[in-house]
């Protein structure tokens, strides 16, 4: 485990609900693969002058402890496996009192910045991957989704199926040039805040009910875990579209599949899976969900879509 990064979460950061917004911990999680590229003699990995970069494919996110506006916070990390042209790495924030505020495991592919194509590592960076390669912490294992399971193919994933599920559109828009990155593709952490940014449509009358339910509670929500395949990469101009779909509920849980579609191509960009609480915005506690509340997801977001 190498150190990575340090900071705080700003109050820009945090959204609603009072605590560091779920996209917003991916960027850092972003920003803490430079010092690790870096580690790996691929300093430049993700400058424009790159010749090679690294492209996420798969992520989990676990958010163990949420995170308030100035306190401090650290990242580390290491290897945890690797092949010809890919590694995947685990990263590791902190709050300042040691206890974890969230864990990133993402597979990376070692590829070209011009055309994305994977490429086998250099004779300097093999080494390293061995040096760099250790066991992450038991206190931040997944749970409930777990990373390199099972997965739709691209050719599963199309509108076809969204049409045939019957699920609803929750959210829709076009990617603009700040959300870019300095290769021209929507930057990582931008997919799960779209995502985010859509899911009130879904389910913010539902909540609050379900918040009203618990003794008309001030009504909050958290994600708790997160499985994104990042498959196609939009540029600026493209269209997105997102569609959920109920996959598990329970009294105090309940997970979402999210996809966001190229609604030209009818080809997906990113498949997803969340799972999630409705909380006391006073109390910060998960409230219980009452038996006929869970049956009424089913309506909202029918079953049907899987990552």
């Amino acid at each position: 485990m190498i150190p990575l990064w340090q900071g705080s979460a700003n109050t820009w950061d945090c959204d609603e609900m009072g605590h560091m917004n779920v996209r917003v911990y991916v960027e850092k999680a972003m920003e803490g693969l430079g010092p690790l590229a870096r580690a790996l003699a691929l300093p430049a990995a993700f400058s424009p002058r790159t010749p090679s970069t690294l492209i996420p494919r798969e992520q989990h996110v676990r958010y163990v402890r949420e995170v308030l506006p100035g306190r401090p916070l650290s990242m580390t990390g290491c290897v945890t496996d690797w092949g010809e042209d890919w590694v995947e790495v685990y990263q590791d924030m902190r709050h300042g009192d040691g206890t974890p505020a969230a864990a990133f495991r993402t597979r990376l592919v070692h590829a070209t910045a011009a055309n994305e194509q994977p490429f086998p590592w250099s004779s300097r960076t093999l080494p390293r991957l061995e040096e760099l390669k250790d066991t992450p912490p038991a206190d931040t294992a997944p749970r409930s989704l777990m990373p390199g399971g099972e997965m739709r193919s691209d050719a599963e994933a199309g509108y076809q199926t969204v049409q045939d599920a019957g699920v609803p559109m929750i959210g829709q828009g076009m990617v603009p040039g700040h959300h870019c990155d300095v290769f021209g593709t929507m930057w990582t952490p931008w997919f799960l805040g779209r995502v985010s940014d859509s899911v009130p449509n879904l389910l913010y009358d539902w909540r609050s009910r379900v918040a009203e339910a618990a003794g008309d509670v001030r009504m909050g929500a958290a994600v708790l875990e997160y499985r994104l395949i990042y498959r196609r990469w939009p540029r600026v101009g493209d269209l997105f579209e997102i569609y959920s779909s109920l996959a598990t509920v329970a009294e105090k849980t309940h997970s979402l599949v999210h996809w966001m579609m190229d609604p030209v191509s009818g080809q997906p960009w990113m498949t997803s899976e969340a799972v999630a609480v409705t909380f006391d915005l006073d109390r910060r506690k998960a409230l219980p969900t009452p038996m006929e509340m869970m049956a009424e997801l089913e309506q909202l977001a029918p079953r049907g879509l899987t990552i």
